[in-house]
């Protein structure tokens, strides 16, 4: 099979119809990313067929979760490559895509990306989430924030949950240990004023990996003293004792 068509398979099994553009957008997205790998660390993933099935296919497995035809507004924190941002800001080009990181050179890369690919309504900002999520114009402004962090859920909640606003959703693609960080970071949850909807099961395309999607809910504004100091969240877990 041949990239282009294992692309478009995949995002289709997805429920993603991606035409000739966004696929020709995606080629030279893998192609960039390749390039600037070779010089900073973006991916251990360097296989042509593997960046297509374990980042792009895998990030678009959000659409599992939530139909993003329907959202307008998404933030993705800690963004690192674009994952799952700017993946997702391809396949739905109509969503206004904020990419955050606190790695200056990452965002970088992504600016080239954005211009070469002649995307419009992304922005990329240079900021640790605890600073920008006290931020007004960013405070609980998204309809959803993706992420794909490896962060436990209890902290990568206090992280993301500060932009998402009343009745949006914070979007985790997750692992098998998806259920271990529930039963530590719901109390999390409770807190940020947010609660889990919906745990769901997405197989990525063509691979034998699947995600552990946590769809949380914000149900009430988020107190404003949260997201805490740099480094706090994760030294002090929410609702933990330790981790």
């Amino acid at each position: 099979m041949d990239e282009r068509k294992l692309l478009f398979d995949g995002a289709y099994t997805l429920g993603i119809s991606l035409s000739e553009i966004q696929i020709d957008q995606f080629m030279l997205y893998k192609i960039l990313l390749l390039e600037w790998n070779q010089k900073m660390n973006l991916t251990a993933i360097t296989e042509d067929f593997e960046v297509i099935t374990k980042h792009f296919l895998d990030c678009l497995t959000i659409n599992k979760a939530l139909d993003m035809a329907q959202v307008k507004t998404l933030i993705d924190i800690g963004t690192g490559a674009g994952f799952p941002g700017l993946v997702i800001k391809i396949a739905f080009p109509h969503i206004k895509v904020t990419l955050v990181d606190s790695l200056k050179k990452r965002l970088t890369f992504l600016e080239e990306v954005i211009m070469q690919l002649r995307l419009e309504g992304v922005v990329c900002v240079h900021q640790r989430a605890e600073d920008l999520g006290k931020q007004k114009q960013y405070r609980e402004a998204f309809d959803v924030c993706a992420s794909r962090a490896v962060a436990h859920l209890a902290v990568l909640s206090e992280y993301t949950i500060p932009f998402v606003k009343l009745g949006g959703y914070l979007i985790a693609l997750k692992g098998q240990r998806l259920d271990e960080e529930l039963q530590q970071g719901k109390k999390a949850l409770e807190i940020l004023g947010a609660t889990l909807e919906e745990i769901i099961d997405a197989a990525v395309p063509e691979t034998d990996l699947n995600h552990r999607i946590a769809k949380i809910k914000k149900v009430k504004s988020t107190a404003l003293k949260y997201p805490r100091k740099a480094g706090e969240p994760t030294k002090m877990p929410l609702g933990l004792n330790k981790l």
